[in-house]
């Protein structure tokens, strides 16, 4: 990156999200009623890369999956 300001690479975080949620044996839909959503689709745009999750649900996920934030993010 030429302007040498960190940023939330999104393919690669989603990524993380995927294999986050494996490693813990758990399921989109668990992760899904943890945060409250009616459908999964938020849970799969994040694990595409398609979107992130906001402030309160990276503070949710990273309980679920007992890692920090910073586990989940991958900054570049």
């Amino acid at each position: 990156m030429s302007s040498g300001i960190p940023m939330v690479n999104m393919a690669a975080t989603g990524a993380n999200i995927k294999a986050l949620i494996k490693a813990n044996g758990l399921k989109v839909s668990d992760i899904q009623n943890k945060c409250g959503f009616n459908t999964p689709q938020s849970i799969f745009k994040w694990m595409r890369g398609d979107a992130m999750p906001s402030i309160d649900n990276l503070v949710i996920l990273a309980y679920i999956l007992n890692v920090t934030i910073d586990e989940i993010l991958v900054v570049e």
